[in-house]
């Protein structure tokens, strides 16, 4: 969409919105259950809005036609004030922004999760599965407290469920991505690769697909403000590519090509932070 007519949408306007429900799904992190639908389509993002605090882009997580939620982890002082609001509070949100995951029906995917990541991913299986397809869900965390939404998926029919902790405490002990090059190594073959996670995560993912010639999408976070391309905090070394217009979703030859992906990100003042 044009930068002109985009940000003119309504919904560049925060609304506020009661949250409905708040559930744990680890020691780290909660889901909100939000009173509204945007419309959202898997891999694209909302901004959340606490009036005198702050706002912060979440990936949304579900979005049924009637409400949206997001998990969100608490890792800092806009996330712990988040925390601390209950049913019936009100937050500021608006979107949807970015691109969502794209592929075809009745496809054979495999979407690969790492930490927060499974949570988006179930949305992206919930739609495919709807659309005819089969979905290798590989998701792994540091060990089992760690994982998310395993229960939701197992439920969900034309859906495979492959675990990997890093401590083997359930599941393949190892990596996500090197679970699945066993898999394919055994003769599991797939049309496409989805992957939200640390990017170094989704770096040997497109390594994988790459290896096997199937096409690959990767999830590039960046620090998103504005939300329409406009204040240039979300800026990719050395493109210059605002991944809140281009990303968050994008080929993941089109990531690789980019100096910092993998490698680095930079923080809110403009500091480079490794991976």
């Amino acid at each position: 969409m044009p930068l002109f007519k985009q940000m003119g949408r309504k919904d560049d306007m925060p609304r506020s919105i009661k949250i409905l429900d708040m559930k744990n799904e680890n020691p780290f992190v909660k889901t909100f259950t939000l009173d509204i639908s945007l419309g959202a389509r898997p891999g694209q993002f909302v901004m959340v809005w606490i009036p005198q605090v702050d706002e912060k882009p979440f990936s949304v997580a579900f979005d049924d036609g009637k409400k949206l939620e997001l998990s969100i982890a608490k890792v800092g002082p806009f996330t712990e004030k988040l925390f601390e609001l209950g049913v019936g509070d009100l937050v500021g949100v608006r979107g949807p922004y970015g691109k969502p995951f794209e592929y075809e029906d009745d496809e054979h995917l495999a979407v690969v999760g790492g930490g927060y990541g499974a949570a988006p991913l179930y949305f992206l299986a919930h739609e495919a599965i709807r659309r005819g397809c089969i979905v290798e869900f590989v998701v792994g965390g540091r060990s089992a407290e760690y994982l998310m939404f395993t229960d939701r998926v197992e439920k969900l029919e034309g859906a495979n469920l492959h675990v990997a902790t890093d401590d083997g405490s359930v599941g393949y002990k190892g990596y996500n991505a090197g679970f699945l090059k066993e898999l394919m190594e055994k003769g599991l073959k797939v049309d496409r690769m989805l992957t939200v996670g640390p990017e170094r995560m989704m770096l040997a993912v497109s390594d994988l697909a790459r290896e096997h010639d199937v096409p690959c999408q990767v999830s590039v976070e960046r620090n998103m403000k504005c939300g329409f391309g406009v204040c240039g905090q979300c800026v990719i070394d050395d493109s210059g590519m605002a991944t809140c217009m281009e990303g968050p979703v994008m080929d993941h030859e089109l990531a690789r090509s980019q100096a910092e992906f993998g490698k680095y990100h930079r923080d809110q003042v403009g500091l480079k932070k490794e991976w």
